[in-house]
């Protein structure tokens, strides 16, 4: 596994320090957590503003956050996006979500 370096600053490092206590495991492992969930974050966010813009289909948003199709569907369900798809696209990406 490669090592990466990061700075923090003090405050950021005791708020880490916290949450692996809390955690009850290694500053390390939370670290790897925490950068694992805030990669997976800001890939829905990027997603969902594209998406919102019109800027990309549902199976490029689904590609940019990284989700199955279904799984963008269901997101974009919670988040009460709207689309810029017809009906029949929105049927035929329903219909292929069916199918994974």
């Amino acid at each position: 596994m490669p090592t990466v370096s990061v700075r923090l600053a003090e405050e950021e490092k005791a708020q880490l320090d916290h949450v692996a206590e809390l955690l009850e495991q290694d500053r390390s492992t939370t670290m790897r957590q925490a950068l694992s969930e805030g990669v997976e974050t800001l890939r829905t966010r990027h997603a969902v503003e594209r998406y919102q813009s019109g800027d990309v289909s549902v199976n490029e948003a689904a590609r940019l956050a990284g989700v199955s199709i279904a799984e963008w569907l269901e997101l974009a369900g919670e988040r009460g996006l709207t689309t810029q798809l017809s009906e029949s696209d929105l049927t035929f990406d329903a219909d292929r979500a069916r199918e994974l």
